[in-house]
């Protein structure tokens, strides 16, 4: 039963939130037993009201965002300093082989 936003208006509320609900359910490839419908669908509803509520908001002059924080990166500059000689790499390896680290094989 494909949906059809011009049949909102004829359908009552009750007809779509179990339109979402199964189509929600249908998504997610979930089954669901008659008593959990029952349970979840007024979570649902509640949470489509809420998103119903927020979409009266006047966003016109609200510059989109991907984080409420504006993130940036805290990096320093790469500075070469001293490491591990190779002999002190090795001695720590729990297994080696002409000089190099041997690990488990994991792609047959």
């Amino acid at each position: 039963m494909p949906f059809n936003p011009s049949s909102k208006a004829t359908s009552t509320k009750a007809d779509r939130m179990q339109f979402d609900l199964q189509h929600v359910v249908k998504l997610a490839r979930i089954e669901l037993s008659a008593e959990e419908e029952q349970r979840i669908s007024p979570q649902l509803s509640e949470i489509i009201q809420y998103v119903e509520k927020l979409n009266e908001l006047d966003v016109d002059e609200i510059e989109p965002t991907a984080h409420v924080v504006q993130l940036t990166n805290v990096l320093r500059e790469d500075q070469p300093r001293p490491s591990l000689s190779h002999d002190d790499a090795m001695r720590n390896a729990p297994k080696s082989a002409n000089g190099l680290f041997v690990v488990p094989k994991i792609v047959e």
